[in-house]
């Protein structure tokens, strides 16, 4: 069950809030509808209910605020517009990278793909989905953790009949599970036919909270489908009868030989057919939409609405202006129309049900008393209805406050809080980083242009044989196989930043350590993998073209070798930690590539700079001081480490990677307390 009370959005500068004390609920095992033109406030409340959103007010799923819920996306799936995540990734892998964010197991992707129809689409990558199956993996990422409530905004727009008839069917066999649905739509017919619940706003307020068979009968004007080979002409006779007879009928041309026909009856068009001989095909009763005018509301409702924010001057006893003597029609029922083929306005009688009407169940509704607001989130407990200081307004009308009460009456804050963590990091890293082809295919590049590069330089002359092993020109800032490290630790954030699929129901990627940790590992283990596979294919080339005397292993092999995997894998941590900063894989590799060009040169200036005192003998130093003799060898090791360290290069890295960090750190904390 869903309960939101008082949801209002920060005003837009000069601009009213897009939301005003929207209050409504949506019960379990039930389909409710968010219905309302477009720039009403569907997406807005949504927002604010998922706390992605700032502004006022609080809502319950199932008795609790989101923020108090461990897992989120157990509780509410989710789905806000297309789905996130990098089109390049197959439908199956995407859905088994959620599983390991979420926490769930693997087989639970290849269940929801059933459940949605598309086992036969599980390998087609996600940017040639068409708009309906994305609308089916959309539902299946929402579906994934088996959620009790469900939150979709415009799920069937632009869809087609099929797939709109498939959505309902899902949407209704969850909501017989005893889930909660609610869903947002502009199209009353769609609300109607979809939902068993329908709340509608207009202008950022709700303005009616109905049944689906109250909003049918008072909202939606009933109508006649005529399927006729000669539809023009019948058309021409009843548009022309309707003005003799002067009876208020409306005629619409729809696709091919299809007519609706306001305002009249089957029996009174099939004489009109009889009568002149016209073959009718089809004729039905059906419910139309909500007539001209309804999504507008007119110069004169506008400024009522504006005056009334200030202190209601001109509203009813009963709170609705659209009922005033002389007053306009109520924009839900259309404006008045005064020519032949006009639909006539709802009766008094029939806004006076669609005002009144409440929840199932006798509660109030949002036009009634509400809960007031706790200050400890706590929620409202069975059938207490205490006011807050405000008064009981139907649609359209505007909430009196007490001046003593106004500031103890309203909402609490909403506040914007990031997406948790990966349940699974680690699994969920590794198949990110394996989904797509992108680190596969910079591997090669790397490889390939290395052993170029390798077999360039010894035909020149005039390199080190380290360098040579390496492709490692002394123009160049770093060697290829560290900038290719540096591009994927830098993918690792920036493509979640680019493509969040963490973000599907939180709007931020979440910079969290233990997803940090998980990136870091398995960045370093690929630029590890990626620096073993560059001596290799270097020292292979060689041999080849030039024999066996270039690929020999160097004598110090052991100190290079601690000094090249730490060069690759401190560029591949770069990467990572300035894309996390930054959310951008461009500033991530400049960060990468500024520790040569910018920072190298800089702690070299401070190293051989004019001092009194050196760290000359600074790794002899350490070794006798932390330890006496290690097993193995392995103080020599820590002398080759140290005098890495000590070197410019590795100086200039420690030290990137060590501000990066604490910039990392710095920003963590800092969303964490906002």
């Amino acid at each position: 069950m869903i309960q939101a009370f008082g949801l209002t959005s920060n005003p837009r500068k000069e601009l009213p809030p897009a939301v005003e004390d929207v209050s409504f609920e949506a019960r379990a095992g039930r389909v409710t509808a968010l219905l309302g033109a477009s720039g009403a406030g569907k997406t807005t409340a949504l927002r604010l209910m998922l706390e992605l959103q700032r502004g006022r007010g609080l809502t319950y799923f199932r008795g609790r605020p989101l923020h108090r819920i461990a897992h989120p996306s157990r509780e509410v799936g989710v789905l806000l517009g297309d789905v996130p995540g990098h089109p390049a990734r197959t439908v199956r892998g995407h859905l088994r990278m959620l599983c390991a964010a979420a926490g769930i197991p693997v087989r639970r992707a290849d269940e929801v793909l059933e459940s949605v129809g598309l086992v036969s689409l599980r390998d087609e990558r996600l940017g040639t989905l068409s708009r309906g199956m994305d609308r089916r993996l959309g539902m299946a990422c929402a579906l994934l953790p088996d959620p009790h409530t469900l939150v979709l905004d415009d799920p069937a727009g632009a869809l087609g009949a099929r797939e709109t008839h498939w959505l309902r069917d899902m949407l209704r066999d969850h909501a017989g599970q005893g889930g909660t649905v609610l869903f947002s739509t502009a199209d009353p017919k769609e609300a109607a036919r979809a939902a068993d619940h329908v709340v509608t706003l207009e202008r950022g307020r709700v303005v009616a909270d109905q049944t689906a068979a109250d909003f049918s009968r008072t909202r939606l004007r009933p109508r006649v489908a005529v399927r006729s080979p000669h539809a023009v002409r019948l058309a021409a006779l009843l548009t022309k009868e309707a003005r003799s007879a002067r009876r208020s009928v409306e005629v619409v041309r729809e696709s091919g030989n299809r007519l609706a026909v306001y305002g009249s009856t089957c029996a009174d068009i099939g004489e009109t057919a009889f009568r002149h001989g016209i073959l009718v095909h089809q004729i039905a009763d059906e419910t139309g939409d909500m007539g001209p005018g309804a999504h507008t509301v007119p110069a004169a409702r506008q400024q009522d609405v504006t005056d009334s924010r200030g202190a209601g001057p001109h509203l009813s006893p009963d709170g609705d202006d659209s009922r005033r003597p002389g007053g306009p029609p109520s924009a839900l029922a259309g404006p008045r129309q005064s020519s032949a083929d006009a639909d006539p306005p709802l009766s008094d009688e029939a806004h006076l049900r669609a005002d009144t009407t409440q929840p199932p169940g006798g509660e109030a509704g949002p036009g009634g008393a509400r809960p007031r607001l706790a200050a400890d989130d706590s929620p409202p407990s069975s059938g207490e209805t205490r006011t807050a200081g405000t008064n009981r307004r139907p649609f359209g009308g505007v909430p009196q406050r007490s001046p003593r009460k106004a500031a103890s009456s309203l909402p609490p804050p909403v506040s914007v809080r990031s997406a948790p963590s990966p349940l699974r990091p680690l699994r969920y890293e590794l198949r990110r980083a394996t989904g797509i082809s992108t680190g596969f295919v910079t591997g090669a590049v790397v490889l390939v242009v290395s052993a170029v590069t390798a077999v360039v330089l010894a035909r020149v002359g005039h390199t080190p044989q380290p360098r040579l092993l390496a492709a490692w020109p002394r123009e160049l800032p770093l060697p290829p196989a560290a900038l290719g490290a540096g591009l994927l630790g830098a993918l690792a954030f920036g493509d979640e930043f680019r493509h969040p699929a963490l973000a599907a129901d939180r709007g931020t990627v979440p910079r969290r350590m233990g997803l940090l940790t998980a990136k870091l590992l398995v960045s370093a283990a690929t630029a590890l993998l990626l620096a073993a596979l560059t001596v290799g294919c270097d020292a292979e080339a060689l041999r080849l073209f030039y024999g066996q005397e270039l690929a020999r292993a160097p004598a110090d092999w052991p100190a290079l070798s601690a000094g090249w995997f730490g060069l690759v894998v401190g560029c591949a941590w770069s990467g990572v930690l300035a894309a996390g900063v930054f959310r951008s894989t461009t500033a991530g590799l400049a960060a990468v590539v500024a520790v040569p060009v910018l920072v190298v040169p800089l702690v070299q200036e401070v190293w051989e700079g004019p001092s009194v005192r050196t760290a000359a003998g600074l790794p002899m130093r350490v070794r006798e001081v932390l330890l006496t003799q290690w097993p193995f060898g392995g103080e020599r090791y820590l002398a080759e480490v140290l005098r890495m360290i000590v070197q410019p290069v590795g100086s200039a890295l420690t030290l990137s990677l060590t501000t990066l960090l604490c910039a990392y750190l710095l920003v963590t904390l800092r969303s964490r307390v906002r």
